[in-house]
């Protein structure tokens, strides 16, 4: 029985077996860095069109639009904004949904999508510190 060859079989296959977990922990880690930057642009949108529902406080157009200069500032779309304009002095929740884009290879593209809530109260306006 020969075995010459045989362990550069065996290194070839730990190689192998080496590049493929360096390939899963990459896309890991492109995925989790694509996660925490959508819920950043969300976070960012909810909160940039919270304020606006009530006075512009010198926005150029109307809560979903301050949310989608937000979310895209940020690197993500708005794909919802349930933020509806209301001059009463009660507190309001907004609430967005957002996605951004994530190119894994080979994979091809996958849409990493977040939720975020903001709360105004108006009335904390008038409250002097």
């Amino acid at each position: 029985m020969r075995e010459r060859g045989a362990a550069a079989v065996l290194l070839l296959g730990v190689a192998a077996v080496v590049l493929a977990l360096v390939a899963v922990l990459g896309a890991v880690g492109a995925y989790l860095r694509a996660r925490v930057e959508a819920v950043a642009a969300a976070d960012a949108a909810a909160l940039a069109a919270a304020p606006v529902t009530f006075l512009p406080f010198g926005a150029a157009g109307t809560p979903s639009e301050e949310a989608a200069r937000f979310a895209s500032a940020n690197g993500a779309r708005l794909l919802s904004c349930a933020c509806p304009v209301d001059h009463s002095w009660e507190p309001r929740t907004v609430t967005v949904r957002v996605a951004r884009e994530l190119r894994l290879w080979p994979a091809g593209s996958l849409t990493v999508t977040a939720v975020s809530r903001a709360e105004f109260e108006p009335a904390l306006l008038l409250v002097g510190e």
